[in-house]
């Protein structure tokens, strides 16, 4: 039988958690307090400046202070660690991001383990991920946080659920194994080399994919009730591909007629609907809960160095 899938728009946790950050940094600015953060932009990558230009706008509008440092492409690593220098000196720079992808002269992992723990907002440094891994406080990785808040924030139990997370990248998979670990989940994380992944996947009563594989997880892969998580992300150019996942009177079709392409999930758009109980659309899911954490963050990290977390 047929069921109700309902959608978790994850702009609606998004908004509540800007919400709750901009009356927070209220407080902290009439202290004399104002949450920093540093983006650091190399090169004109057009999608990097889009990403950038969002997050200081977003900065900007819950009170806090914005710094986005500009260099060219051909920057060097060590004008760069240089950089990083300087803004983890910074006292009014309670945290920082490199923007990624990075030139290929420079080393993203130097680059990322050079920054300060305790202004990590993006949660990649090792002494971050040692204390995930041992439950202690970090800032932790932006998208499974904010994937962790909306499924609390949906009332969807955690505890002694069967949690398969498809990818295993340190991004996503690997942490968001951990916090549902913590929240008392029987977790399995799979990966392109996993047997019988489908049938994997099928016993999850929640199903977290992140594997970067346009349309991959079809019904097939999908409990009966299961609640899905798509933080896929794939742009896709091809008209035909268009119209076999989501039909020939779809929107989409204007849209890749318009624009040359359209993003597509991991998970198949129409598959899931009529199996799972809710799922997150792609775009309109995971994505706008990305940059509501990372100002969590930049507010967790000010509030820790002020001792008052």
């Amino acid at each position: 039988m047929s069921m109700d899938t309902r959608k978790l728009l994850g702009k609606t946790t998004a908004d509540a958690i800007k919400e709750e950050i901009r009356q927070e940094t209220e407080d902290l600015n009439r202290k004399g307090i104002v949450p920093g953060l540093a983006t650091v932009l190399v090169g004109d990558d057009p999608a990097s400046e889009m990403y950038v230009g969002s997050k200081v706008k977003t900065c900007r509008e819950l009170g806090m202070h914005s710094e986005l440092v500009r260099l060219p492409s051909k920057t060097t690593q060590q004008d760069l660690l240089g950089e990083i220098d300087r803004l983890n000196r910074d006292d009014g720079i309670y945290g920082i991001l490199v923007q990624l992808p990075l030139p290929d002269q420079i080393n993203e992992t130097v680059i990322l383990e050079a920054i300060r723990p305790d202004k990590d907002v993006d949660g990649f440094h090792p002494v971050n991920t040692g204390k995930l891994m041992k439950g202690e406080t970090a800032l932790v990785p932006c998208t499974p946080m904010g994937i962790m808040e909306m499924l609390s924030r949906e009332k969807i139990e955690i505890k002694g659920a069967n949690a398969v997370i498809v990818g295993r990248s340190n991004i996503v998979g690997k942490p968001m194994a951990m916090l549902m670990l913590h929240k008392h989940a029987t977790v399995t994380i799979c990966h392109s080399r996993s047997r019988d992944l489908p049938g994997i996947c099928r016993r999850a009563d929640i199903l977290i994919v992140a594997v970067g594989r346009p349309a991959m997880v079809t019904g097939d892969y999908i409990k009966e009730g299961a609640v899905v998580v798509d933080v896929g992300t794939n742009r896709i150019t091809s008209m035909e591909q268009v119209v076999e996942l989501y039909g020939s009177d779809s929107p989409r079709v204007e849209s890749i007629t318009k624009r040359g392409s359209t993003v597509v999930g991991d998970v198949h758009p129409r598959d899931p609907y009529g199996i799972a109980a809710a799922i997150t659309p792609v775009p309109g899911g995971v994505g706008p809960l990305t940059i509501s954490y990372l100002m969590k963050n930049t507010l967790v990290a000010c509030k820790l160095r002020r001792g008052s977390a």
